[in-house]
């Protein structure tokens, strides 16, 4: 019986309303939602929900917002296709869609206690990197982390998401956040010019006491690792997060599948040790 009520949950989504919509860019919004019941989605930062719209389809997205935020949970939902284009162009405050979830494999942070954090963000990947952010920086969880690092890269000026919270981060005493883009588009940007890896050589941190969280386009890890093998990073210290074709979220469809590996299921946080061992996987 007990399996059967699992097995349920796994299949039959939850009504959320949407309490909050904001554009982003002309590709990005940003999305509130609450469960009529006020109860919480319980997620661990790094995984996803499926989203699903009645006769429309259903997608997963990352979860951005930190599980220390209670009542409600948020998604930055970039249109790619016909489930996210109708959110964006259909749906507004006060209507509902499908919720499953959470799934997948979240960021460890109870082994990243005690340790430095450093986020290395690359466009849209800022998003599931942010309910970790959020959840370092918490009021209630910051004496368990050292200090923080978040680097953010963009291809050009029009493309910031979440710019508010990012000038938080920068007016933080106990936050080092450095931002980058690869094109500049702004006159007025005073910032770094370039790929996301020509920011870690100006962070100081000891790779001894480190852990760095990366998430972006699939091209920016291979060169991200290398600089950070430059720079004599463990391995074991990189985790990234991998959202490969998924689908479903419950292994089923193979749409994600690495090898034997369902990407929504052991993923999408991956260690570099465990990433090397899945050809293809970046």
């Amino acid at each position: 019986m007990v399996a059967n009520i699992q097995e349920k949950s796994l299949y039959l989504p939850k009504l959320a309303k949407m309490t909050k919509k904001e554009r982003f860019t002309d590709k990005e919004m940003f999305f509130e939602f609450r469960f009529d019941d006020g109860s919480n989605l319980n997620h661990r930062p790094g995984q996803f929900v499926e989203l699903s719209i009645y006769g429309i389809g259903e997608a997963p997205i990352s979860i951005s917002s930190s599980p220390t935020q209670q009542g409600y949970f948020e998604l930055c939902v970039r249109s790619v296709g016909r489930v996210t284009s109708y959110l964006h162009n259909n749906l507004n405050v006060g209507d509902y869609v499908g919720i499953r979830g959470p799934f997948g494999n979240g960021f460890p942070f109870e082994k990243f206690k005690g340790h430095d954090m450093l986020f290395i963000c690359g466009g849209l990947g800022v998003a599931p990197l942010r309910s970790l952010i959020n959840y370092t920086l918490d009021k209630t969880k910051r004496g368990d982390f050292g200090k923080v690092y978040i680097l953010y890269g963009c291809k050009n000026n029009q493309e910031w998401l979440y710019q508010k919270e990012v000038e938080g981060w920068k007016n933080r005493a106990d936050v080092e956040t450095y931002l980058t883009v690869d094109k500049c588009t702004d006159s007025n940007w005073k910032g770094n010019v370039g790929v996301i890896t020509t920011l870690i050589p100006k962070v100081n941190f000891d790779v001894n006491k480190t852990i760095a969280v990366i998430c972006g386009p699939p091209i920016m890890y291979k060169f991200v690792v290398l600089e950070l093998k430059n720079r004599n990073f463990k391995e074991e210290n990189i985790y990234m997060s991998l959202e490969r074709r998924m689908k479903c979220g419950v292994g089923k469809c193979g749409h994600c599948q690495i090898n034997s590996v369902y990407v929504c299921q052991s993923g999408p946080v991956f260690d570099l040790p465990t990433v090397r061992k899945l050809q293809e996987a970046i």
